[in-house]
């Protein structure tokens, strides 16, 4: 029998593989809630204790940071995905099933 890995274990895990892709560039895909989608492109600056920034380049060569959850990559409400490929970086789809 397998034993489940709580979820605080899995927000450690996706945390690390995070800090792992400091200065990589990432497309996230983000479910703002009443069928608003939002996606941008940008570099992953930082991965804190409790978020991640990704910082983006907006029109006229501005940028802008937006902070998001690793709770929410756990529920799939953020996604990322390899800009190049269009991979998908972390997939935990497949633990809300269990």
């Amino acid at each position: 029998m397998e034993s489940e890995i709580p979820p605080v274990n899995r927000v450690d895990e996706i945390r690390d593989e995070l800090k792992g892709l400091q200065g990589k560039r990432v497309k996230v895909r983000a479910n703002m809630g009443r069928s608003r989608v939002v996606e941008r492109t940008g570099t992953l600056v930082g991965a804190y204790p409790t978020l991640f920034v990704i910082e983006v380049e907006e029109r006229r060569g501005r940028r802008a940071r937006q902070s998001y959850q690793y709770v929410d990559v756990l529920t799939s409400t953020v996604e990322l995905y390899d800009p190049d490929t269009g991979e998908r970086v972390l997939d935990f789809s497949d633990i809300q099933e269990q």
